[in-house]
């Protein structure tokens, strides 16, 4: 027995063996009479390399694929990768940065042509080690998402959801990277408890000698967004101060003291400042009260003109700064360690910013609803069957989708924007000046039926 394990190589052997399966076309499937069985791999990251979970999902795949062979059916195993928008590209900027070469340098054509370098030299790295695993994939027909089969299959999917009524535009809050200055969809935010510190902060009412109120806030970079005080209702400590306006600390800006039951009033001071530019509940609440949207950050996470301080700091620097400016003039309260959760971005890591901005969604609700009903009425078997209810609240409180991004490597929108004739400039905020169609003269020709004239899209 030694000795036999003394001979034994297993990488000779299994190398062996796979390249006999590769070459007798083992793997390979055509069409026939046969009962099928497909799968396609859940793409990997073209980025990446193969980790536990990897290995075991693609384990659990082959085996299923291994049976249906066994079982006579034409078992058909796709394997693929997906391009990675956002990892790609940061890689892609990386590699170019070493070379000396900025992106803003660059044509997006340029660009490209350097993404698809960086993807054939390191894309198949991790197809090769599913190879090495035994994965018996019908290799024949690796797909790529970015591949011209793929391409145009996005792009007449996007045509076809839009003149549906389930793709639109329009816009909204959203997950902002400020590395990556790119949209986020609310699966590519991971949240992590962290330890932060609370800023106890008082504002001046106005028109009064003394009088303060104190909110709570961990980002104090952002009261120079501010744009209100919110109180609960039913808060008799602010009962008083409904309608009153308070003084923004250091900008002198006044504020209204509002009323709304979105206040948690157990929370902090039970004073909540209004920042609708950085906040989702800010926003909405910003939405019922008609108040002012001031966006003190740029797309970098700097500090913006708007903020009429510390204006191109970044957000970090600035908060410091905020801190020591509001502690030199007295409106410190006090400082307390938080733990809450904080939103990271999947692929840069860095803190996400809550960022109006004019995006594509999929309405998720018209499309949530088919599919909740089939698990609902039976249609079709859900295991397991316990987890229902956790499938119908995730469903009944799905949120719309923001497709878009903002990188060169990737699908282009299939969107087209009417010119502006007098001023020469796209109207970027006008809904109904967007042209949809799977090449520019489709959308051109949708355009001209929509305005009845020979207008040109850029």
């Amino acid at each position: 027995m030694e000795e036999l394990s003394k001979r034994y190589v297993p990488g000779d052997i299994e190398d062996k063996w796979y390249q006999h399966w590769m070459d007798s076309g083992h793997f390979h499937s055509t069409p026939d009479d046969r009962e099928a069985f497909s799968i396609v791999i859940p793409p990997p990251n073209v980025t990446g390399q193969l980790h536990m979970g990897h290995i075991l999902n693609n384990t659990i795949q082959d085996t299923l694929i291994r049976r249906a062979r066994q079982e006579g059916k034409n078992a058909c195993w796709v394997p693929g990768t997906d391009h990675a928008s956002i990892a790609t590209e940061a890689k892609v900027v990386n590699m170019l940065r070493e070379r000396g070469i900025k992106k803003s340098d660059l044509t997006r054509d340029e660009f490209l042509g350097h993404a698809w370098e960086w993807t054939e030299k390191y894309g198949g790295i991790i197809l090769h080690q599913l190879k090495k695993l035994g994965a018996s994939c019908d290799w024949e027909r690796t797909a790529f998402t970015m591949d011209e089969i793929r391409s145009d299959a996005v792009i007449g999917i996007f045509v076809d959801l839009y003149r549906k009524g389930k793709l639109y535009r329009g816009k909204r809050m959203v997950n902002w990277d400020p590395a990556a200055q790119t949209v986020l969809s609310n699966e590519e935010v991971i949240y992590e408890e962290e330890k932060t510190t609370l800023y106890k902060v008082r504002y001046k009412i106005a028109g009064t000698v003394d009088e303060w109120i104190t909110i709570a806030t961990t980002r104090p970079e952002t009261i120079l967004g501010d744009t209100a005080i919110a109180v609960h209702p039913d808060d008799p400590r602010y009962t008083h101060l409904h309608g009153k306006m308070a003084i923004v600390p250091l900008i002198n800006r006044e504020v209204p003291v509002i009323a709304d039951s979105y206040v948690d009033m157990a929370f902090g001071t039970g004073a909540l400042k209004v920042t609708p530019a950085h906040d989702i509940n800010d926003y909405e609440i910003g939405l019922r009260h008609g108040l002012e949207v001031i966006d003190v950050l740029n797309a970098d996470g700097t500090m913006s003109e708007d903020a009429q301080m510390y204006i191109g700091l970044d957000r970090d620097v600035a908060r410091k700064a905020m801190f020591e400016a509001l502690t030199e003039a007295g409106q410190i309260v006090a400082t307390e360690e938080l733990i809450h959760n904080v939103g990271r971005s999947e692929r840069t890591r860095v803190v996400v910013e809550p960022r109006l901005s004019l995006q594509w969604f999929v309405d998720m609700k018209t499309i949530a609803e088919p599919a909740l009903h089939a698990v609902l009425e039976n249609e079709i078997e859900f295991y397991p069957e316990n987890l229902k209810n956790t499938y119908r609240h995730w469903m009944e409180n799905i949120r719309d989708w923001c497709i878009s991004r903002q990188l060169w490597w990737g699908h282009q929108i299939p969107a087209w924007y009417l010119v502006n004739e007098v001023a020469g400039s796209r109207n970027m905020t006008d809904e109904h000046q967007v042209f949809v169609g799977a090449t520019a003269e489709e959308a051109l020709a949708e355009a001209k039926r929509i305005t009845g004239r020979g207008t040109q899209v850029d």
